[in-house]
């Protein structure tokens, strides 16, 4: 199981789609075979933030939390265009919610698609899916 965070702006917020087709994916062409690629390499269980972070923002925003459910590939025609390559996902969460962003050197939160490796960020992910980490200290 890995965490990956995910955007979802395509000159507008496309998050609620995502949420309504339980989907995840982006919205680039096969002339992006690296992000087709990326998304065929996640795994079921696998767990999806769909995130927004602006070069201006003061804080990473998670829209929703989702599971990889399975490992059927879905294209632009399966997802009515919404995503050209694209995951089927459970969504856990749909609670909006903001994480200041961690010190760091390599800053990939800009990026459309990445493995989320941050501790904080985990962790805070995490939280929000497995109740029980709250009630352990930090």
């Amino acid at each position: 199981m890995a965490i990956y965070g995910i955007g979802a702006y395509y000159a507008e917020d496309v998050s609620p789609r995502f949420i309504e087709s339980n989907v995840v994916g982006v919205g680039w062409s096969s002339a992006s075979p690296e992000l087709h690629e990326f998304i065929r390499a996640l795994k079921v269980g696998d767990i999806v933030y769909i995130k927004s972070y602006a070069p201006s923002a003061e804080a990473l925003t998670v829209r929703a939390i989702g599971i990889i459910t399975d490992s059927e590939f879905v294209n632009g025609e399966r997802s009515s265009g919404l995503v050209e390559a694209g995951r089927n996902v459970s969504w856990l969460s749909t609670q909006q919610f903001d994480i200041l962003p961690p010190t760091e050197r390599n800053n990939v939160r800009r990026n459309t698609l990445y493995e989320e490796w941050h501790p904080v960020v985990q962790r805070a992910v995490l939280e929000r899916v497995i109740p029980e980490l709250n009630q352990s200290t930090h």
